[in-house]
């Protein structure tokens, strides 16, 4: 496995556990487990980020095309109903 299936492999399993950490921290009664639960989360997203950076400074991820000023205000007059 090369470096950039490694690099983005991870990304992906990163941004699956942020998923599932969210639905768990929602679902959470114990106070103490969710913040357990949010402090994972954020390390996480720290991680997330920095390796982001790293697969983007090496191309082996591109972002998507940023939006127009028009699909923008699209998704939020449409969030806004």
């Amino acid at each position: 496995m090369d470096e950039k299936t490694m690099v983005n492999d991870i990304l992906s399993n990163v941004k699956s556990d942020l998923t599932a950490y969210q639905t768990a921290i929602s679902e959470a009664e114990n106070m103490q487990l969710r913040q357990t639960l949010q402090q994972i989360r954020n390390n996480d997203e720290s991680f997330q980020y920095e390796l982001f950076k790293v697969a983007q400074t090496k191309g082996y991820y591109q972002p998507a095309q940023k939006a127009t000023i028009t699909e923008i205000q699209t998704v939020k007059t449409e969030l806004e109903k």
